[in-house]
């Protein structure tokens, strides 16, 4: 009952946490860290222990879905090569730097260090994308962000296995064709039932017009991809990955409208809720980790410092060489490296939840019996980093981008938008002409929709001839808003507009299909 009640309280905060940090315009997930610290600091609150399945079967799955659904598959499609360097590479060589370094500065036993290591290796989806949804980030660049976060769960958590074998078998020697087996088993497997799942559920969801059906198949899907890849022994993160990228290309596709719009409020309140329940267990832990380590261990702190700075300086250098291959294009000769390029793309990797909860499901005891040698400090070490990360990094982050010169300018969104607004009208009016030309639709709808497009186009206010809103009007006005949609899609595919604008347009399109009612 008192998990309960710290859950409904965590709750109730965060309400009023997300409010105070839209004021202050910085991430909220941060100030979720700290306010769940404050609350385990308070005199009588119970001890909070978290089951990592708990965080892995219910929190995990729709967050990283729809982490998964805003990224951007055309642009993926550019970046993909830096991206498979990070996801692997990167978490390899971060791995052995935090191992080495625990060792020296933490005295962990080398293959408890190598736990930590495979831990600490990889960045957090849920996080990135919670602390990058307010950064204006260049497109490729934001993209490569997100999805070297997403997909690097892989590797970590093959390395995270093997680690974790080491440990906790006496005499343990690592066999490199199996771990490397065991990689394309969770990695290849995982993708193969991400998209297996995304097809089944792309079948259902074009033969589905009930909202409450759409919008129970959109909240089971993540869930249906995570259980079936665990049952298969896969990866179950790696199979909602690719259900939520494959789907969320897709999605204006299956539904309309009025399902469109329930579905982004419905997920809009669960990301918001889980987001801050999850962010808040992890500032509850560290108080929590810190009072049952034993006597000896109080340079914590210091030691959690060295083990950032390390991480940050080892995604430093290896960011820098790929910075050529998403550096925004400003001007000729420009192709070199980018120190302000891999500033950002550092800075915005933090760590989250899913490290904290491969460190809870590390194992008490050796396959001896005895109790594994460094385990408290383990946990304590990786909850340290990953405060520090989301608060440090996740407070500056925005400083970070503006003193990079990359974000873009709220002028040149708002001009893309209107440029697009243009083009989508124009191609409505095109339309509506050729109707005219056919004598298909009566006259008084399309001289409605002609003045309403041109009033548009003209940047002047549309007035209403109070005329009642037939049903032939209703008709071609939502044939207009398909023409629209068309070819808001068709620039995007062309290259000629980001995707943030395409899901802005299309949710204002959506907006104006609902508000015309049933025919």
């Amino acid at each position: 009952m008192h998990v309960v009640a710290i859950v409904l309280l965590l709750v109730v905060l965060a309400t009023a946490v997300a409010t105070f940090a839209g004021r202050l315009r910085v991430p909220a997930p941060s100030l979720l860290v700290l306010a769940g610290i404050g609350v385990a600091l308070i005199p009588g609150v119970p001890a909070l222990h978290v089951p990592p399945q708990v965080i892995g079967m219910v929190v995990l799955p729709p967050l990283l879905y729809a982490s998964a659904e805003e990224l951007s598959l055309r642009d993926l499609r550019m970046v993909w090569r830096p991206v498979t360097i990070l996801s692997l590479g990167l978490v390899f060589a971060s791995a052995a730097a935090v191992g080495f370094t625990a060792v020296a500065v933490a005295g962990l036993p080398p293959a408890m260090a190598f736990v930590l290591g495979a831990v600490l290796s990889s960045t957090d989806p849920v996080a990135v994308t919670a602390l990058g949804r307010r950064l204006a980030l260049p497109g490729r660049l934001q993209v490569l962000v997100q999805a070297e976060s997403l997909f690097n769960d892989a590797t970590s958590l093959v390395l995270f296995k093997v680690a974790v074998g080491i440990a906790v078998a006496v005499g343990a020697s690592v066999s490199v064709p199996a771990a490397g087996g065991e990689f394309l088993l969770l990695g290849g497997g995982g993708s193969v039932v991400g998209a297996t799942v995304a097809g089944l559920v792309w079948l259902v969801r074009r033969r589905t017009t009930d909202p409450v059906l759409e919008t129970v198949i959109a909240l089971v899907t993540p869930y249906a991809a995570y259980v079936l890849a665990e049952s298969a022994h896969t990866s179950g993160v790696t199979s909602v990955v690719v259900a939520g990228v494959l789907l969320g290309r897709s999605g204006h596709r299956l539904t309309d409208a009025h399902i469109r719009l329930q579905l982004h409020a419905v997920y809009a309140v669960v990301v918001f809720l889980l987001e801050s329940v999850v962010f808040s267990i992890v500032g509850l832990e560290l108080p929590t980790l810190v009072r049952d380590l034993p006597a000896g261990t109080g340079w914590w702190p210091l030691q959690a410092l060295a083990l950032a700075a390390v991480l940050i300086a080892v995604r430093v250098l290896s960011t820098l060489p790929l910075t050529r291959a998403v550096k925004p294009r400003r001007g000729r000769g420009r192709s070199g490296l980018s120190w302000r390029v891999a500033g950002v793309v550092t800075w915005a990797g933090t760590r989250g939840v899913m490290p904290l909860a491969a460190a809870l499901s590390i194992p008490l005891l050796a396959d001896d019996g005895t109790k594994l040698a460094g385990r408290p400090l383990v946990l304590v070490l990786t909850t340290a980093v990953v405060v520090f990360t989301l608060v440090v990094q996740g407070l500056t982050l925005a400083a970070v981008v503006n003193r990079s010169g990359l974000a873009l300018e709220p002028e040149h969104t708002a001009r893309e938008e209107d440029d697009t607004r243009d083009a989508l009208n124009r191609a409505a009016l095109h339309h509506v002409e050729h109707l005219a030309e056919l004598e298909a639709v009566p006259d008084t709808a399309l001289d409605r929709v002609r003045r309403a497009l041109t009033a548009r186009l003209d940047r002047t206010p549309e007035t209403p001839d109070g005329t009642t809103a037939d049903t032939a009007y209703r008709q071609l006005r939502r044939e207009v808003i398909a023409v629209q949609g068309a070819e808001l899609h068709r620039l995007y595919d062309d290259h000629r507009i980001s995707d943030t604008t395409r899901r802005r347009l299309q949710h204002d399109l959506d907006r104006e299909d609902a508000a015309l009612g049933t025919l």
